[in-house]
């Protein structure tokens, strides 16, 4: 089972191709704004970036390649922090804001029931035509890795679309985490 550490940072995994522009001893180096990756088509079965997806410099550049990369029903995490949060406004590195709905342009939606706000997006997409497309297994914010508030899980999540346009401004979760499968 080939699975890709996608800037890895000193996470470095076991298991895993580790990737990241820097050398911190067991990992592969590659700068992730410059293409191609070097790898072959279709050949991770996992896809795990954790707080890099923020740093790029093109959003949509990345999300074909890491596609392109990716085999079919393959699995890709990402977490990222949320656009509100000081845990992305405070770090002057982040380029790409993040939100519950950052995978909408790219989401595969079959033949299910769409919301009312998916329909509209749906005619409005900038993906500028490209072939990547993810079923959008899970999305959730993550309020807090502390206990003590950890338990808002819950009540944000029940509709985390309703709950980014009209409460986050109020109560900014930390993260936001997507499961997501590659649709080819």
């Amino acid at each position: 089972m080939n699975k890709l550490n996608l800037g890895c940072g000193k996470d470095i995994r076991p298991g895993y191709v580790n990737l990241d522009v820097v050398d911190y001893g067991g990992n592969d180096i590659h700068d992730i704004n410059t293409f191609p990756y070097p790898f072959p088509d279709n050949h991770f079965d996992e896809i795990y970036c954790s707080h890099i997806l923020e740093h790029i410099d093109n959003f949509n550049k990345v999300i074909n390649e890491l596609y392109r990369i990716a085999k079919p029903d393959s699995i890709m995490i990402v977490y990222a922090p949320f656009f509100l949060n000081t845990k992305y406004f405070g770090e002057p590195d982040h380029k790409i804001p993040f939100s519950i709905r950052t995978f909408d342009n790219y989401e595969y939606l079959g033949n299910r029931k769409l919301k009312f706000y998916e329909k509209w997006k749906l005619n409005h997409r900038t993906n500028y035509e490209g072939k990547a497309q993810f079923e959008v297994l899970e999305k959730k914010f993550i309020t807090s890795h502390f206990a003590i508030i950890k338990w808002m899980d819950f009540f944000v999540n029940i509709e985390p679309v309703i709950y980014e346009r009209f409460f986050a401004g109020f109560f900014s979760p930390e993260e936001v985490y997507f499961r997501l499968r590659i649709v080819k």
